[in-house]
């Protein structure tokens, strides 16, 4: 079976990551009539359709930046009427989603972080390096610059702190600087080029090891075009604020830049704010958060062979057991080009 345009159906293409293991932690605060997880990234409805799937008392609200996954999602998700609803938007806008939706709060948030199946497996998408295809990397295609517009515009102390910072690329300055020589001749365009050069910058003893010597520069240009770190900075605090007394996260991170912004929110809301030594904690300084999960949970090795794409996951899950003290609220907004 296929779409109207000849592509599968997201079904056919996706399987979700953790999918039993996050909506068992759901489950619990969905059990009442109209509760509602907001599925903060929607992709192809995996997560979203199991949900609705095992808990008939939910509604799910779904949000994705990316047009091409919240049709192929609507699809999917049809069958279930009004209990599903698409909201274009990336999600650290999430107060202004359930706010504009008339909810005081949610009973769950589910974010499944990092790039999706359906934006590696589309090759004219630019994600993947290794197929050749327009240096795009948008996940939202319909604004923002691209990775081609990043290659050819930034200078080559901005290009080396993107390839260390959100790479962990130990040969930044090289690359970059190759990058900078290269466009001189003529601007980037393509990411069979960006691989190959990439390939050609890196000593040959360090290719040996670690898989794709590409890898390490493609994560880091697809975090800045899309201003990835940035948005879950916000995103997570935003979360937890938009849920109800006894609502729970969930989140699934992909690698270490994610894991530790995901961690460091959580262990603010389950640690005391009081100063060490008083007789008495004072109320306002009292966990907001209860931790789900003991540190983050790996994939074991049954859902490893039924998913290879599982192999670098890390779960963390929480639950609110009281409205975040005033003095803790996270209200800072800073954006993409603050950092540049």
């Amino acid at each position: 079976m296929s779409t109207p345009d000849g592509a599968r159906p997201a079904g056919d293409r996706h399987l979700p990551v953790l999918l039993q293991r996050c909506v068992d932690l759901l489950a619990p605060a969905l059990a009442e009539p109209g509760s509602v997880l907001v599925d903060c990234t929607l992709g192809m409805g995996g997560h979203a359709e199991a949900v609705l799937e095992q808990v008939p008392t939910a509604r799910v609200v779904g949000i994705d930046r990316d047009t091409q996954a919240l049709r192929l999602a609507g699809e999917r998700l049809a069958r279930f009427g009004e209990r599903f609803t698409p909201v274009h938007a990336v999600y650290d806008e999430i107060g202004e989603v359930v706010a504009e939706l008339g909810l005081d709060g949610v009973q769950g948030v589910l974010m499944d972080l990092g790039v999706s199946s359906l934006q590696l497996d589309e090759a004219e998408r630019g994600f993947a390096y290794a197929q050749d295809a327009p240096l795009d990397m948008r996940m939202d295609q319909t604004r923002g610059e691209t990775a081609a517009d990043v290659l050819n515009t930034y200078d080559e102390r901005a290009l080396a702190r993107v390839l260390r910072e959100y790479g962990e690329e130990r040969f930044a300055p090289r690359i970059a600087r190759a990058i900078v020589r290269r466009r001189e001749e003529r601007p980037w365009a393509r990411t069979g080029e960006l691989a190959d050069l990439v390939r050609a910058s890196i000593p040959a003893a360090a290719r040996r090891t670690g898989g794709n010597p590409s890898k390490r520069t493609f994560q880091a240009l697809r975090i800045e075009v899309n201003g990835e770190l940035e948005v879950l900075e916000r995103a997570v605090p935003a979360a937890i604020e938009a849920l109800a007394t006894d609502g729970r996260i969930v989140v699934e991170s992909y690698q270490s830049l994610e894991d530790r912004i995901v961690k460091r929110a959580i262990a603010r809301g389950t640690t005391s704010s009081a100063p060490a030594g008083l007789p008495v904690e004072p109320e306002t300084h009292k966990p907001y958060l209860e931790a789900l999960t003991r540190g983050a949970e790996d994939a074991d090795e049954a859902e490893l062979e039924r998913n290879p794409r599982a192999a670098s996951v890390r779960l963390r899950a929480a639950r609110r057991i009281r409205p975040t003290p005033d003095h803790l609220r996270t209200t800072a907004r800073q954006t993409k080009e603050d950092r540049r």
